[in-house]
């Protein structure tokens, strides 16, 4: 039995649906799942990573655990976790937990917890996801617009689904990833005004790109995030390092093929903008 947390993200949700497709057993958990949202094989147990005691039942009888970013404590949940019997687990964090290690303080703490937990592990640092446009899904439908700051600087943003299976190619076999940390990347940079494009092709329709200014994106993030992971954000989509321009070779490697581009997504994703 692997559990999912997360299940009902964009990662979450096509690993649930990989490893189901596999045949592996999965028990899918996120705050406010229910039965409804799952596949009839899938075990749905609604839990929170900020409350580790109620994690207890969802833990109930897994080997493997894959893990967000998510809650406060995460000495209590791996805690949880090896008291209810899971030996494996592979935690998705933040490429920014290596290339911007200040900003980025609440990854690091869980990466430092997982290595330090008495489990096998293996850490996912994800770049930007394609899954990031959605933001632009209602301007797109309504005004066939979209807006961000730093319209032409490049970075190789990862398709989630792409996460999402390097992920159940380690929690099906983890021995040969143990110890491991991947940086996990799309197979070129695109730019906020090309993936805009991207989506017009796969709409078929003209979209407008607007470039906000730092100080109205930074206005803009900062209702839904924290401060400094805004401005650790912003810095590594305005000015990014040579690190996180890089594309990395290590989701091909695992995968054994290129990760998709955001064209792929854009159109696999159409019916979001349309």
């Amino acid at each position: 039995m692997i559990v999912v947390t997360g299940a009902t993200g964009n990662v979450g949700r096509a690993l649930v649906r990989t490893l189901t497709e596999a045949q592996v057993p999965v028990t899918a958990v996120s705050r406010h799942i229910t039965d409804a949202d799952a596949a009839p094989e899938v075990r749905a147990v609604a839990a929170d990573l900020a409350e580790p005691a109620g994690l207890r039942d969802a833990f109930e009888g897994a080997e493997a655990l894959f893990l967000l970013v998510a809650g406060q404590d995460p000495q209590s949940i791996l805690g949880v976790a090896k008291a209810a019997g899971i030996r494996r687990v592979v935690l998705l964090s933040s490429q920014g937990a290596g290339t911007r290690p200040e900003a980025y303080g609440h990854p690091r703490l869980f990466e430092a917890a997982v290595r330090e937990s008495g489990l096998d592990w293996t850490v996912l640092r994800s770049g930007g996801m394609d899954g990031n446009a959605f933001a632009w899904a209602e301007s797109i439908r309504t005004r066939r617009e979209a807006a961000a700051p730093f319209g032409d600087v490049g970075l190789p943003f990862i398709d989630p689904d792409d996460v999402a299976a390097v992920a159940a190619a380690v929690l099906r076999d983890q021995a040969p990833h143990q110890g491991a940390t991947y940086t996990l990347t799309g197979p070129a940079p695109t730019t906020p005004r090309e993936r805009a494009a991207a989506i017009a092709a796969a709409l078929g329709e003209p979209v407008r790109f607007t470039e906000q200014t730092r100080e109205e994106a930074h206005e803009q993030m900062a209702r839904f995030m924290p401060l400094p992971v805004v401005e650790g954000t912003l810095a590594i989509l305005g000015e990014p390092t040579e690190d996180e321009r890089q594309v990395s070779p290590d989701a091909e490697r695992i995968l054994g093929r290129a990760p998709g581009t955001f064209a792929a997504w854009a159109e696999r994703n159409v019916a979001a903008f349309r």
